[in-house]
């Protein structure tokens, strides 16, 4: 269902004014009401296309307009915004037509425990039945939000915003303005044990370190971040990271990642600037990715990953490499007939040949 708002109705010029954008096509003033996708879009809602497998459906959209970036223009003639990145301007003019933020009233609701030496800052929301342990401090404007748990002497940066069931254990470092979304737990002990063949049992290592999360990030629902052995496991500044990721015990993740859904990353392994990993990536532990690397969804890694690289599939390897391998793959059954049917030539010839001598 797209989105609409009454309050916030403008025109397709005004639209294109606010991404400075540039309007084609019949209808700059038409009322826009709402946004949609390509193929639920009404005549007057606002769709985008950034990807040439969606052709079909923006020629046969009823948008009052869509935006369409400088090399894709020419290719249509029905109303359209024309900007350099479709998909960024459809996330600008989106802010236009979203519900009003909710609003955290101040202050500490009664159902709350929040132990005495606790440092709460000006502006701070705490929700029912939210726990706040000793010796934390939360910053100005924060929002611990309802059933969540702060360990002992933790550290909650200004205007994060803490969402319903988030679990933050003793001695993290949370910054400023992160968020980390329902289900998350951050500092959990690592998964850390050695055998005793004396006893024949695992005995549990002690995960004397803390989780640091920097600036800026955001954790999404149900993530979990190990604390570390000793030392930190470090998010970095404006990394965003998804649902259902798995953070070991000393990973560093370096800022500005990407970090998509059911991706595990084990122990000790570090991640440089602008890192993108797909979903459902396995990375091994003491490993280095270099900055700006990508590994493609589904990859397994167990070696060091160079700057810049990009890797894919199961035993991650080039990506170009790696569909070559899938190509081929694709393509066993019918290579398989064929070296069957020079065989049975093979077989023709030799038996024909010794016939005649």
């Amino acid at each position: 269902m797209g989105t609409t708002s009454l309050s916030s109705m403008h025109t397709v010029r005004s639209l294109a004014d606010h991404v400075g954008g540039t309007v084609l096509g019949e209808g700059a003033d038409t009322l826009v009401t709402g946004i949609n996708d390509l193929s639920s879009a009404l005549p007057d809602q606002l769709s985008f296309f950034a990807n040439a497998k969606y052709e079909a459906l923006a020629r046969a959209s009823r948008a009052a307009v869509i935006l369409v970036n400088p090399k894709d223009s020419s290719k249509f003639s029905f109303t359209r915004i024309v900007v350099d990145s479709p998909s960024q301007a459809f996330g600008k003019i989106a802010e236009l037509f979203a519900p009003p933020p909710i609003r955290d009233e101040p202050g500490i609701h009664p159902t709350a425990v929040v132990a005495p030496d606790a440092v709460i800052g000006e502006g701070v929301s705490i929700q029912p039945h939210a726990v706040i342990a000793a010796g934390v401090r939360i910053g100005a404007r924060a929002v611990i939000g309802a059933n969540s748990y702060i360990g002992e002497q933790t550290v909650i940066g200004q205007d994060s915003r803490l969402y319903p069931l988030v679990t933050v254990r003793e001695r993290c470092i949370i910054g400023n303005r992160v968020i980390l979304h329902s289900g998350a737990v951050i500092g959990a002990d690592g998964f850390g044990y050695d055998f005793d063949p004396k006893t024949g049992r695992h005995a549990k290592i002690r995960h004397t370190g803390y989780v640091q999360i920097d600036d800026d990030a955001e954790i999404g629902a149900n993530t979990t971040i190990d604390r570390a052995r000793f030392g930190k496991t470090h998010i970095g500044q404006g990394a965003k990271i998804d649902n259902l990721v798995m953070i070991g015990h000393n990973v560093t993740v370096g800022p500005h990642s990407i970090i998509v859904g059911q991706t595990g990353i084990s122990g000790s392994t570090s991640l440089g600037s602008y890192v993108t990993l797909a979903g459902q990536v396995g990375l091994a532990g003491h490993l280095t990715v270099g900055d700006r690397a990508i590994i493609t969804a589904q990859s397994g890694i167990n070696k060091d990953v160079p700057a810049g690289a990009i890797l894919s599939g199961r035993h991650a390897m080039p990506a170009r490499e790696a569909l070559k391998h899938e190509a081929l793959g694709r393509r066993l059954p019918e290579m398989l007939e064929r070296l069957k049917a020079l065989e049975e030539q093979v077989r023709s010839l030799t038996d024909s040949k010794k016939a005649n001598s």
